[in-house]
C-alpha cells in the first residue's frame, strides 16, 4: 500500500528555558542554562538540591481551578502544552473531522505527585487518631494515559487515543506510533508529545540514590556538562513539549503552515543492563540505522543530530561511539548537540522536547549549542562537532533526534525540511 507523507504543523513547549515555544527556541539560540536551586520543596538534606524547574508558572492561568484539582502537575503540564500545539496548527475549525484526530501522549512517570501526596498523608493520618479516605481522584490523577485522555476530551477529539511509557524514550515512541497511525491512513491529524513533573522529593531522592544526577551543588547553573570530561550525572527538568502530525494531504488541503516533515522512525533495544547503556553503543548504532532505513535515506544525508546527550560518564561516550560507527568519516560532517545542557533531562518529555529543538533547527537553519563544555574528554573523539558553547549556523535538510531510557529502549526519528 502506498504510505501517505507526515508533516508537522503545530508546536508547543512548557520547558525550564522558555513556556512557549518562541521564548524555548530564543534560549536554545542562546546557549541559555535552565539549572538552578531547587524551589519546590526543601532539599536541603538531598544529594542533589539543584534541578531544571519551570520559571514563572501559574497552571492557573490557563486551566480553571476546579479543573486543575482533578489533575496531577504532569497532566496540567500536558494541556497547556497540547494546547499551545493546537492553537499554533490552527486545528479547531467547524469543517474538522474529530472522528480523524488522536491524542497519542507519553509520560516516563505520570502522576508521581499525586502517588507521593496521597501515600504521605495516609501515613501522617494512619496513626488511629483520625478517620482518612482516598481522594476519588487519586487514580486517574496517577496514571500516566490520562493526559491523552484529557486533551482528547477537552477537545473533542475522536481518534486513536493513548498513552505509552518508554522511560526516557516515551515521547520519541509516541512520536512514532503517531506517525504510523497516519501513515497508514488511520487518522489525519494526531496530537503527540510528552510531559514530566519529575521535580520531586522522591524523584530527586530516587535518582540520586542511583547515582544519576548531577551532584554540582556548588556550580549547578553549569552542572549538566555532556561530553564534558568533568560530567556527573544528568540534571531533573520537568515540562512538556507537544506536536501536532498530520497527513501532508489533510494539511495542504486545510492551507495549514508545516514546519517540517517526519520521513522515519527507529526503535530497538538493548538487551544489556537495567539502566547502563551498551559500552559500545550498539542498541544505540541499531536504532539510527533502522530510523536512516524507515526514511529511504543515506547516513550521509543527516546533517544535525540531536543526541541524547544526559551528561553522564557512560551515556555520552557510547552514543559517540555508536554515531561514529553508523555515519563512519561522515561523522565529522555532522553538527551534534545536547540540549540537555540547557533544560535539563525531562525524562519521559525529553523526545518531545528535543524533536522540537531539531525541527526548530531545521526550519532556522541554526544549531543550538552543547553548552557547559569546559575540558575535553580523551575518550571522546576531538573532530566531531559537538557544537560547544555557541549556536552554529548551517543549512539542515536532515536532522536526527535520539532518545534512550532506562530498561534499554532505544527511539530515533529524522525530520525533513519541506
Amino acid at each position: 500500500m502506498s504510505l501517505k507523507r507526515v508533516v508537522i504543523t503545530g508546536l508547543g513547549a512548557l520547558t525550564p528555558i522558555g513556556n512557549t515555544i518562541d521564548a524555548y527556541w530564543e534560549s536554545l539560540s542562546k546557549g541559555v542554562s535552565g539549572a538552578a536551586t531547587i524551589t519546590k520543596f526543601d532539599a536541603t538534606h538531598f544529594k542533589t538540591r539543584f534541578a531544571c524547574e519551570l520559571k514563572n508558572f501559574n497552571p492557573a492561568d490557563f486551566i480553571d481551578r476546579k479543573t486543575i484539582r482533578k489533575m496531577d502537575l504532569f497532566t496540567q503540564y500536558a494541556i497547556i502544552a497540547s494546547d499551545q500545539a493546537i492553537a499554533d496548527a490552527q486545528l479547531l475549525t467547524d469543517d474538522l473531522d474529530k472522528t480523524r484526530v488522536g491524542v497519542i501522549w507519553a509520560s516516563g512517570i505520570g502522576g508521581l505527585h499525586t502517588f507521593q501526596e496521597q501515600i504521605r498523608d495516609y501515613v501522617q493520618r494512619s496513626n488511629g487518631t483520625a478517620p482518612y479516605r482516598f481522594s476519588p481522584y487519586f487514580v486517574p490523577k496517577m496514571i500516566i494515559d490520562i493526559a491523552a485522555g484529557f486533551i482528547s476530551i477537552r477537545h473533542g477529539f475522536q481518534g486513536p487515543n493513548f498513552a505509552v511509557v518508554s522511560a526516557c524514550a516515551s515521547s520519541t515512541n509516541a512520536m512514532i506510533d503517531a506517525f504510523n497511525y497516519i501513515r497508514l491512513g488511520r487518522a489525519d491529524v494526531i496530537v503527540t508529545g510528552g510531559s514530566e513533573a519529575s521535580v520531586i522529593e522522591s524523584s530527586i531522592g530516587g535518582f540520586g540514590a542511583m547515582r544519576a544526577l548531577s551532584q554540582r551543588n556548588d556550580d549547578p547553573f553549569t552542572a549538566s556538562r555532556p561530553f564534558d570530561v568533568d560530567r556527573d550525572g544528568f540534571v531533573m527538568g520537568e515540562g512538556a513539549g507537544a506536536l501536532v502530525l498530520e497527513s501532508y494531504e489533510h494539511a495542504k488541503q486545510r492551507g495549514a503552515t508545516i514546519y517540517a516533515e517526519l520521513i522515519g522512525g527507529g526503535l530497538s533495544s538493548d538487551a544489556y543492563h537495567l539502566t547502563a547503556p551498551h559500552p559500545d553503543g550498539e542498541g544505540a548504532k541499531r536504532v539510527m540505522q533502522d530510523a536512516l532505513r524507515d526514511a529511504a535515506i543515506a547516513p550521509e544525508a543527516i546533517d544535525y543530530i540531536n543526541v541524547h546527550g544526559t551528561s553522564t560518564p557512560l551515556g555520552d561516550v557510547s552514543e559517540c561511539k555508536a554515531i561514529q560507527s553508523v555515519f563512519g568519516d561522515h561523522a565529522y560532517q555532522l553538527n551534534i548537540s545536547a540540549t540537555k545542557s540547557m533544560t535539563g533531562h525531562l525524562l519521559g518529555a525529553a523526545g518531545a522536547v528535543e524533536a522540537i529543538a531539531a525541527i526548530l533547527a531545521v526550519k532556522h537553519d541554526l544549531v543550538p549549542p552543547t553548552i557547559n563544555h569546559f575540558t575535553v574528554d580523551p575518550t571522546i573523539d576531538p573532530k566531531l562537532n559537538l557544537t560547544f558553547n555557541k549556536a552554529q549556523k548551517r543549512t539542515i535538510t536532515f536532522a536526527l533526534s535520539n532518545t534512550f531510557g532506562f530498561g534499554g529502549h532505544n527511539a530515533s526519528v529524522i525530520f525533513k525540511k519541506v
